[in-house]
């Protein structure tokens, strides 16, 4: 999953080399906090946060029904 979200984003944005994807075990399943340059920040999340939601979907299709939750958190 860690890797499907870094292959995503480095597709969006103009610096690569500054995203970070780190996968924290929280309560309620899986968190992935995905970190890019300030200046790529606007192309991750799209206007009115689409291109967010977009890859959220992928993340929970990706993970299937028998797996734990997982989010995503831009910072």
């Amino acid at each position: 999953m860690k890797e499907l979200i870094e292959t995503i984003a480095k597709a969006l944005v103009d610096h690569p080399e500054y995203v970070r994807v780190t996968e924290v075990e929280i309560e309620k399943g899986i968190l992935y906090e995905l970190t890019v340059h300030p200046d790529d920040m606007g192309k991750v999340i799209g206007k009115q946060g689409k291109i967010a939601k977009a890859i959220r979907t992928v993340m929970i299709a990706a993970a299937g029904k028998n797996s734990r939750r997982v989010m995503l958190e831009i910072l």
